[in-house]
């Protein structure tokens, strides 16, 4: 259905520096393979009648967008110790132009489906690392005249805020604007590249780190991680969130901070997980939680950093009590875990990797087919949020988006919570489960409001 036109390799339109670039610790662990993000247009007939002026406008603005984000044109190699570095060489990104006999019409609310198919650029993980580019796009044009407009960016180099930045610069130069906010590029900030210091920072038990929970009675997760999954976008009115953070904060004491949207959702969809894949109550289960460091480290870091600043901190419980107890308790141990990322918990983060051997254990690599690193399948879960990130209003020049997603995720317990571009407070869950466990699922996201 999707047939490929062409495929180009987009360098810096200048000279930029050339050398090794040191990656932070952070990019070095937890998913270090591309992450995918997929934008719908309807272009006015102006941009559609001129065949190749859609493709030309984003070539040229992508390669002058990589003259400031030079790090994307380069390439990762590996070092001692399951290390990366980048090698700024701009060997350029890749960009695909394809067409499809697809409508846009065709994709009614926009779901996850076989419609996406060839919609992605795919990622050859069984090329060396140094081969691979860092950003790939791939531009659609579709019998009705609308686009799609998909990237994957590879998260070693960047994480969701650094790449809306880059991709919200490069919309800008497509419209003729000049660059709004410069990346900081230097990852000295959080020590990239240096020794361990002679004395700790701080000590603390880091958790995130420990092997995931396994379901009672198995040796390992092989087993799980062999299982069938499917994706689903599930929705959420703005009365439903209200309802569900009442439910949350009714006992919560007069003084307290009132819990967020992220922690009352997040728990909800934990609940919601445990039910569905009915865990026995004496189940350990583990809740990754992404969290951005940027205005919790000292010193802040710089304006229009480029580069990963989230790490993922752990909930943890059993499904008994998750399911017996109120719901505020499943929100409280999120909050706690949340509260735990202090700046001294930050610095020794680093600190802990840092002195870390070899951070294979630590490297997510299921796009890579890989046994290896921390699997958040059965029975457990990570949520992630993009209700902050600025990923609506992308416009190159022939208008907004009529829809964006996440693209494709598919290993067990991956969600993302994303906030509805309507601004009524709705909210959109994208979701991977077992196919065994998504419509008991559906049913307990919706029943138990």
């Amino acid at each position: 259905m999707v047939r490929m036109k062409g495929c180009s390799i987009v360098k810096a339109a200048e000279p930029t520096r050339k050398g090794t670039l040191s990656l932070s610790e952070w990019d070095q662990v937890g998913i270090i393979t591309h992450v995918p993000t997929i934008y719908f247009y309807r272009p006015p007939e102006n941009w559609i009648r001129s065949p190749n002026k859609i493709s030309t406008t984003l070539k040229e603005s992508l390669s002058r967008a990589l003259v400031a984000f030079y790090p994307l044109a380069g390439r990762l190699r590996w070092i001692g110790g399951r290390r990366l570095e980048l090698n700024c060489n701009n060997a350029g990104v890749r960009f695909v132009e394809s067409e499809s006999v697809m409508k846009l019409d065709d994709f009614g609310d926009f779901s996850p489906s076989s419609k996406y198919d060839g919609l992605i650029p795919t990622v050859d993980y069984g090329l060396p690392i140094h081969e691979l580019p860092l950003f790939m796009a791939q531009v659609t044009k579709f019998a009705c005249g609308g686009i799609s407009l998909s990237f994957v960016i590879s998260h070693a180099v960047a994480d969701g805020q650094s790449s809306l930045h880059f991709i919200s610069e490069w919309a800008g130069l497509a419209r003729g604007e000049p660059l709004k906010t410069a990346p900081f590029l230097d990852r000295k900030v959080l020590r990239a590249g240096d020794p361990p210091a002679s004395q700790p920072f701080c000590s603390y038990h880091h958790s995130e780190f420990d092997k995931p929970p396994l379901l009672v009675g198995k040796s390992d997760n092989a087993e799980e991680r062999k299982k069938k999954t499917t994706v689903t976008i599930l929705r959420l009115t703005n009365e439903q969130v209200k309802t569900l953070q009442y439910t949350a904060n009714e006992c919560q004491n007069s003084s307290s901070r009132p819990y967020t949207r992220y922690e009352t959702l997040t728990a909800h969809v934990w609940r919601c997980a445990c039910k569905a894949r009915k865990l026995v109550k004496e189940q350990p289960t583990a809740l990754g939680i992404c969290v951005d460091a940027r205005s919790r480290i000292e010193p802040r870091l710089p304006t229009g950093y480029f580069g990963n600043a989230t790490f993922d901190v752990i909930a943890t419980s059993t499904a008994g009590e998750l399911v017996s107890k109120p719901f505020s308790f499943a929100v409280r141990r999120i909050r706690e875990a949340i509260e735990m990322v202090t700046n001294e918990y930050i610095w020794s983060t680093i600190e802990y990797l840092k002195n870390q051997k070899d951070l294979t254990k630590f490297q997510n690599l299921h796009a890579l087919g890989s046994e290896e690193g921390p699997f958040y399948g059965n029975p457990n879960m990570g949520v992630v949020s993009w209700l902050r990130l600025p990923m609506y209003g992308l416009d190159f020049g022939w208008g907004k988006e009529i829809y964006v997603g996440p693209g494709t995720h598919d290993f067990d317990g991956d969600s993302l919570l994303i906030s509805n571009p309507s601004g009524d407070g709705s909210l959109v869950l994208a979701l991977c489960l077992q196919v065994e466990h998504m419509e008991p699922f559906k049913k307990h996201f919706y029943d138990d409001i």
